[in-house]
């Protein structure tokens, strides 16, 4: 089993837009790599940097937010192609956590796997703490999967997220090929019991 994740605390980063689909998360012609190692300087690269390589005014080009690691989004984040780069990509990246008004379910999906948790709150809660992260990048931002709630500063909110993600995450479980690998005897011995194999 591997450590569960039952709270994630750090400070965040408002991502602007909606729909931000995960071509937009890891252009496609980045996806050429033979691992996911190094992946997270091409996240969201398209938006960080213009068509001649300058950087940008994006937020994540902000230094206030250089070592922001829950990232705040709009609606439907994560649509479009369920490439598996994209999580993956911001994971690399550095981030712990997401926070938005929902998600791409195949998204969120490949982020529960990789440990990237994926909460969701309402349009309101989520652009009150948006404005309170634009208003001051240090405020502390603490996720509890648990009790599926966020905090920061004074205020607390409720979060959704279904339970066989909650269970996953809270009890270690999530990674479906450290299971395979941390069953590697049960799968030997129901190998050999399969009459076709002998």
């Amino acid at each position: 089993m591997i450590e569960p994740i039952k709270q994630i605390v750090g400070t965040g980063v408002p991502i602007p837009g909606a729909d931000i689909d995960t071509d937009r998360i890891i252009p496609a012609r980045f996806m050429k790599c033979v691992t996911f190692d190094g992946l997270g300087e091409y996240a969201f690269y398209d938006v960080r940097y213009d068509n001649d390589g300058n950087i940008t005014k994006h937020i994540l080009n902000d230094a206030a937010y250089a070592n922001a690691d829950i990232l705040v989004a709009g609606i439907n984040f994560g649509c479009g192609s369920s490439r598996e780069h994209a999580p993956q990509a911001l994971v690399k990246y550095g981030f712990k956590a997401i926070i938005a008004e929902s998600f791409a379910e195949i998204f969120f999906g490949n982020s529960t796997t990789l440990g990237l948790p994926c909460v969701i709150g309402t349009k309101d809660d989520v652009d009150a703490l948006k404005a309170a992260l634009q208003a001051d990048a240090t405020i502390e931002v603490k996720i509890d999967i648990e009790t599926l709630t966020v905090s920061y500063a004074d205020v607390s909110f409720a979060v959704t997220m279904p339970a066989s993600a909650v269970e996953a995450l809270t009890s270690g479980n999530y990674d479906p090929i450290n299971e395979l690998l941390a069953a590697e005897q049960e799968v030997a011995a129901t190998l050999k019991a399969q009459a076709y194999l002998a």
